[in-house]
């Protein structure tokens, strides 16, 4: 059994640098705690709900290219206020969407969910195993020093963000670079993570109400997962409204 208030101390230690805030005074971040969860592959019941959000991705794009998608266009700007070519990395929205035509890509159940909700609220939404965390969750303009453990060419190797990227990050290292382009493999879902976190990223476009539903929906989906789930939030914002 967790240790009680885990979760809560986990999400009071997050934070939010104010140079991002500089950057984008319009962001908001909901921090999801999960505890509990009976994590496995892929099945029947994820898979329905990518194939939703494959059909309502396939609705949204009917009569516009991904790009000029409101809640990924602003997103772009978002990349490009901090230096990063949203042609070539793209926002997590983004990239889900671009492959729901495709297929939506079919990971484990916890990663699945995630990426249905992210696609039918269109929100760039991430997941992480706390257990793999080292320190508190932030989000920052990187010094360049920050090491990123990634996979090319199906080797692992470290990378490093660029001075000034926005990367979320922990005591031992980056874990998302360029806002939501990508995770680290150190602390990505896994077939047995059992307590995680996950973020909704939000910018001007998206209402708290909107932001708030996007969880709702994730945490309906999440407690079917376990008897014993329980969920905490967090949402973080500018100037105190936290």
């Amino acid at each position: 059994m967790p240790e009680p208030h885990l979760l809560e101390k986990f999400l009071a230690s997050g934070w939010v640098d104010a140079t991002v805030f500089t950057l984008r005074p319009d962001y908001r971040v909901m921090l999801l705690g999960v505890e509990g969860l009976v994590p496995g592959p892929s099945d029947q019941a994820s898979d329905a709900l990518l194939q939703q959000a494959e059909s309502a991705a396939r609705e949204t794009l009917r009569d516009r290219p991904v790009e000029q998608v409101p809640h990924v266009a602003v997103w772009r700007e978002a990349y490009r206020a901090f230096g990063a070519k949203p042609q070539r990395t793209r926002n997590s929205l983004e990239a889900l969407l671009r492959r729901a035509a495709s297929g939506l890509p079919r990971v484990n159940r916890l990663t699945d969910l995630y990426n249905a909700v992210s696609v039918r609220h269109q929100v760039p939404v991430g997941g992480e195993d706390i257990s793999r965390y080292a320190g508190a969750p932030r989000l920052v303009r990187a010094t360049g020093e920050e090491p990123f453990d990634t996979v090319a060419d199906g080797t692992t190797v470290i990378e490093y963000p660029d001075p000034g990227e926005v990367v979320w990050c922990d005591d031992a290292g980056v874990t998302c670079r360029r806002w939501n382009w990508r995770q680290a493999r150190r602390t990505q879902l896994s077939d047995d993570t059992t307590t995680a976190l996950f973020i909704l990223d939000a910018l001007d476009l998206m209402t708290d109400k909107a932001l708030q539903a996007a969880a709702d929906d994730l945490v309906t989906h999440l407690t079917r997962l376990g008897p014993d789930v329980r969920v905490v939030h967090r949402l973080i914002a500018a100037a105190g409204g936290d």
